[in-house]
C-alpha cells in the first residue's frame, strides 16, 4: 500500500514543495523512504496527488506531484456520530474506528455520566487531538474527506443535529433492532452514550426529540465498542455493503 499523507493547499504549492516537518519525519524516520518512492497526497478536498520523493536533505523533504485525480471513497450512507465522551483511549478508539467505517462527522457529548469533564482550553485542545487523530485514520483508510469533529456539546444541545435525520438511540432494552427498520432516504445520527450510559433524563429527552432507541442484541456493549457496532450493523444493511 502507497504511504498517504494529509498536506493543506496540495494545489497551492503544487508541484515541487517540501512536506510538513511532521509528515516528513514519518515518512523518512518510521516508514524509511527513500528518494524516488511513491506517495500519495490529499488535502481533504475529495482529490489526491499521486507524488515521488525529490530528494530527502537534513532539512526537508522535496516532493514532485502529479495531476490531481478525483477518488471518492465515501460511504453512499451519510451518518454522523453523537459520542458520549469517554476517558482516554476509548474515545481514540471509538472515533478512529468510526472513520475508518466511513462516519461523516463526529460530535462529542458531554453527558450527565460521562467520566471525562473538560472545559474551556481543556476541551479545544482534547477537540484538536480528536480532530488529529481523525486525520490520521483518513491517511491510513484511503479517505480524502475529513470528517469533522464538532467542539463538545452538551446533550441537549446536540439532540438538535438529529434534526431532518433518521435518529437513533442505542439502547440494550429497545424492541426494535436496526434490522427491523426500512432503509432510509435521509442522514443517519446515531447517538452512543459514554462510560455508565445515559441517565434516565437523557434518554427521555432523546426519544422525546425524535430519537427511536435500537438494539443490537442479548449482550450489553462497552462504549469503545458501541457505535463502531452501531456503525459497521448500518453499513452493512444500508451503505456500503447494501447498495
Amino acid at each position: 500500500m502507497i504511504p498517504r499523507f494529509f498536506v493543506p493547499n496540495v494545489a497551492a504549492q503544487f508541484p515541487l514543495f517540501a512536506l510538513p516537518a511532521e509528515s516528513a519525519h514519518h515518512a523518512v524516520r518510521v516508514l524509511r523512504m527513500a528518494e524516488g518512492d511513491s506517495l500519495i497526497l490529499f488535502d481533504g478536498s475529495g482529490q489526491e496527488w499521486p507524488a515521488l520523493i525529490h530528494a530527502i536533505t537534513r532539512q526537508a523533504v522535496t516532493v514532485t506531484c502529479h495531476a490531481p485525480v478525483a477518488v471518492s471513497r465515501e460511504s453512499p450512507l451519510r451518518i454522523t456520530l453523537l459520542q458520549g465522551i469517554s476517558s482516554g483511549d476509548r474515545m481514540d478508539y471509538t472515533l478512529q474506528k468510526a472513520v475508518e467505517l466511513g462516519v461523516s462527522r463526529i460530535v462529542p457529548l458531554a453527558c450527565e455520566r460521562s467520566v471525562v469533564r473538560l472545559t474551556g482550553e481543556r476541551a479545544e485542545k482534547r477537540r484538536q487531538h480528536w480532530q488529529q487523530l481523525v486525520v490520521a485514520a483518513c491517511e491510513q483508510c484511503g479517505r480524502n474527506v475529513i470528517p469533522a469533529v464538532a467542539d463538545l456539546t452538551r446533550f441537549a444541545d446536540g439532540l438538535s443535529v438529529a434534526q431532518g435525520c433518521l435518529a437513533l438511540l442505542m439502547d440494550p432494552r429497545a424492541i426494535v433492532s436496526m434490522a427491523d427498520l426500512p432503509m432510509p432516504n435521509q442522514a443517519v445520527v446515531l447517538l452512543a452514550g459514554p462510560e455508565g450510559g445515559f441517565s434516565p433524563a437523557e434518554e427521555g429527552a432523546a426519544l422525546a426529540a425524535g430519537f427511536t432507541g435500537v438494539r443490537f442484541g442479548p449482550r450489553i456493549l462497552r462504549t469503545e465498542t458501541a457505535a463502531v457496532a452501531g456503525i459497521s450493523l448500518m453499513q452493512g444493511l444500508w451503505g456500503d455493503l447494501a447498495r
